[in-house]
C-alpha cells in the first residue's frame, strides 16, 4: 500500500512537470501565421484582343510528414477567365535564377501583364519614376502564368524551426518547387492541362532538374515543354577553376561577339557578316583553341604566338596580352581589358553596357554596369506593382537577390562524396527520351558573359538530349535580352510560337 501511495504521489508531481515542459516547448516554437492570399481582377488588351484574368498573389505552405508547415513559397498567378476546358489551356511556371534570385526579372521584364521600360541602347535607367506599361509581350494570350519565388527569395521563407538550408541546394530546391507545382495544379484543378517550365540563368538549371523531379517515378507530372533562357546546364562550361579549360572554350565565342559589338574587330575580314563571324568563332574554339589548351606547355612558343595572334583578331585585345594569359582569356579580365584604353569596362550580364571605374590599372572591373544599369527600375516597379495593383499587404522586405541562399547552396547532386561539376543536362535528356512530346527551347543572348550561348550549346549537343526537339533562338542583347525592346518582342514571339506548336 505504501508503494502504491508513493507511486500516486510521484504521479501527482511528475505529470504536471511534464505538462509544464510540453507547454514551455510549445511556447518556444515560433508562431506560424496563416497563409495569406490576395486576389484581384484585371483586363489586358493584347494583340487586339481583350483578355480578362484573375491575379492571385499569395503564399503556399510546404509541409512535412507530420503536416507541419516547413516553408512558405510566394507566387503570383495569372489565370485567364472564362476558360471552359482547362485541358486546352496551358499553364507555364516561371522562375529566375541566382541561385537566390526572385522572379521579378521575367515577371516585370518579359512575360507578365505589366512591364518596366528600360533603354534599348544599353544606357542606365537613371532615377525614378520609371515607366511601367501594359506588356504587349505578355504570354497571357497563349498560357496562364505562375511566377514563383523559391524559398529565401521575394516574400518566400522557411517557417517554424526550419532554416533555409533544407531548401538551398540543387536537389533540395528542385524538390521544393516540384512540391509547389503539385500543390498548385491540385488546388487549381490543372492536372490535365499542358504544362511548361520557363527558367532564366540558374532557373534553367532548376528547370532541367525539375524534369526529373516532376516526371520521374510513378507519381510523375508530365511536361510539354521546357524554356531555357540564358542557360547554364553543365557548370564545367562556366567555372574557371585551375585546370578546367572547358570554360575557356565555352566563353570564347561570346567574348568574340562582344568585341565585334564594341568595334574592336576588323569586320571587313568577314564582310560585315556577324553570323558568319560567330560561327567561325565557334569552329575556332573547337578545332584550334581546344587542342592548343590540351597541349599545354608542350604546344611550343612559335605555335603559341601564332594562336595568340589569331585569337587577337577575334577578341580585339593584344596578342601579347593573350600570350601572357597562356591563351586562357578569363572573361572578368577581358571585361576590363577590351576597352581599357578608352576608359571603359564592359558588362558581365550584357557586354553592350559600358561602365567607368575610378581607375584603369586593375585587372577586373569594380562592378557590372549591366547590373547596376537596370536593377533599381525593376525593384521599384515590382514593389510598387505588388502593393498598389495586386494589393499585397506585407510589410516585410521583398528579397530580390540577397546572396543568403547562394552562399549556403548544396551543389552536390549525389552522395558519392567525389568532387564534381554540376551537370543537370542528363536529367533533361532523360526526360526527353522518356516523354516523346517533351520539347526544349534555348534562348541565348550573343553578349552574355554570365551564361555564354556556346556553353549551353555544348551541353545540349550531348548528354542524351534529343536534338530534333530542341529549338535554338538567339538575340542581339545579353543575359536579359528583353532589356532591348526589339529582342523582348522577339523572345515573346519565339516562346509563343513554341507553346502553340505543342497544341
Amino acid at each position: 500500500m505504501r508503494g502504491l501511495l508513493l507511486a500516486l504521489c510521484l504521479a501527482v508531481f511528475v505529470v504536471p512537470a511534464f505538462a509544464d515542459e510540453a507547454k514551455a516547448d510549445a511556447q518556444d516554437k515560433p508562431e506560424i501565421p496563416e497563409a495569406q492570399s490576395f486576389s484581384t481582377d484585371h483586363t489586358l488588351k493584347l494583340g487586339g484582343e481583350t483578355i480578362r484574368y484573375t491575379a492571385v498573389a499569395g503564399e503556399t505552405y510546404l509541409r512535412d510528414a507530420k503536416d507541419e508547415p516547413t516553408a512558405s513559397i510566394f507566387s503570383v498567378s495569372y489565370v485567364r477567365d472564362g476558360v471552359s476546358d482547362p485541358r486546352n489551356r496551358p499553364v507555364t511556371f516561371v522562375f529566375n535564377g541566382g541561385p537566390g534570385s526572385a522572379s521579378l526579372w521575367l515577371h516585370m521584364g518579359a512575360f507578365g501583364p505589366k512591364q518596366v521600360v528600360t533603354p534599348s541602347d544599353a544606357t542606365d535607367v537613371g532615377s525614378p519614376p520609371y515607366n511601367v506599361r501594359d506588356n504587349q509581350n505578355s504570354l497571357l494570350d497563349v498560357t496562364d502564368l505562375v511566377f514563383i519565388d523559391p524559398v529565401g527569395t521575394g516574400y518566400s521563407r522557411p517557417l517554424g524551426e526550419n532554416d533555409g538550408k533544407a531548401f538551398y541546394g540543387v536537389n533540395e530546391d528542385a524538390e521544393s518547387i516540384a512540391e509547389f507545382i503539385r500543390l498548385w495544379i491540385t488546388e487549381n484543378g490543372r492536372w490535365n492541362s499542358p504544362k511548361y517550365l520557363a527558367g532564366e540563368s540558374y532557373g534553367t538549371t532548376r528547370a532541367a532538374a525539375l524534369t526529373e523531379k516532376l516526371q520521374g517515378g510513378w507519381n510523375g507530372i508530365g511536361l510539354n515543354g521546357v524554356i531555357l533562357i540564358s542557360a547554364i546546364l553543365d557548370f564545367q562550361t562556366g567555372e574557371f577553376g585551375p585546370g578546367n579549360d572547358t570554360a575557356h572554350i565555352a566563353y570564347f565565342p561570346s567574348e568574340a561577339a562582344i568585341a565585334w559589338y564594341q568595334g574592336k574587330v576588323d569586320k571587313t575580314k568577314w564582310n560585315g557578316d556577324f553570323n558568319a563571324f560567330v560561327q567561325d568563332a565557334r569552329t575556332y574554339a573547337i578545332d584550334t583553341l581546344a587542342p592548343a589548351l590540351i597541349r599545354g606547355s608542350t604546344l611550343g612558343a612559335v605555335r603559341e604566338a601564332e594562336i595568340a595572334s589569331e585569337m587577337s583578331a577575334y577578341l580585339g585585345v593584344s596578342a601579347e596580352w593573350i600570350k601572357q594569359a597562356k591563351l586562357r582569356v578569363d572573361p572578368t579580365r577581358f571585361r576590363k581589358e577590351l576597352l581599357r584604353r578608352e576608359g571603359y569596362t564592359v558588362g558581365r550580364f550584357d557586354g553592350r553596357y559600358k561602365g567607368v571605374d575610378s581607375e584603369g590599372t586593375a585587372d577586373s572591373p569594380e562592378n557590372d554596369p549591366s547590373g547596376y544599369g537596370m536593377d533599381v527600375a525593376y525593384v521599384a516597379a515590382l514593389n510598387d506593382y505588388l502593393t498598389r495593383d495586386l494589393k499585397v499587404d506585407f510589410t516585410r522586405a521583398y528579397k530580390v537577390l540577397t546572396g543568403e541562399p547562394g552562399s549556403q547552396w548544396n551543389w552536390s547532386m549525389n552522395d558519392s562524396g567525389w568532387p564534381e561539376y554540376v551537370n543537370v543536362t542528363p536529367w533533361l535528356g532523360k526526360g526527353m527520351r522518356e516523354n516523346k512530346d517533351l520539347r526544349v527551347m534555348l534562348a541565348s543572348g550573343w553578349y552574355d558573359l554570365a551564361t555564354p550561348f556556346f556553353g549551353a550549346e555544348m551541353a545540349l549537343h550531348k548528354n542524351g538530349v534529343v536534338l530534333d526537339r530542341v529549338q535554338f533562338d538567339y538575340y542581339d542583347a545579353g543575359h536579359m535580352m528583353y532589356l532591348a525592346e526589339q529582342d523582348g518582342r522577339k523572345l515573346s514571339n519565339d516562346v509563343r510560337a513554341f507553346i502553340r506548336a505543342g497544341q
